[in-house]
């Protein structure tokens, strides 16, 4: 069975930086496409970076050029957030589409992780 689990979050003042990582664990072939999501109090999950196996990363308008995504497409998919603003704070979250140790293509979720930017 394959487990996301997220790290990195945390309390950063206004300006400052974050970098979060999201591990995969268990048997697959590699990781296939990758996205980083984020959820506010009253809002809904927003989809905020994605990076294909071709290295086509895509980002939202609220954080292109602030956040950087990447992985190493074997275990380990990273979002580098800096100049962070208040409304960054969120649940953040990863999904990751794996290529399955049989061959065929499944998506997995983290558990969430918190961040939150003080003014």
């Amino acid at each position: 069975q394959v487990q996301l689990v997220e790290s990195g979050g945390g309390l950063v003042p206004s300006g400052g930086s974050l970098g979060l990582s999201c591990e995969a664990s268990g048997e697959y072939r590699n990781l296939q496409q990758m996205y980083w999501y984020r959820q506010s109090p009253g809002n809904q999950r927003e989809l905020i970076a994605s990076l294909t196996l071709s290295h086509v990363m895509d980002y939202a308008p609220s954080v292109k050029g602030r956040f950087t995504i990447a992985s190493d497409f074997d275990k380990t998919v990273y979002l580098q957030m800096d100049k962070l603003r208040p409304d960054d704070t969120a649940l953040y979250y990863c999904r990751v589409m794996i290529i399955e140790h049989e061959g065929y293509a499944n998506n997995y979720w983290g558990q969430g992780i918190q961040v939150t930017v003080s003014s």
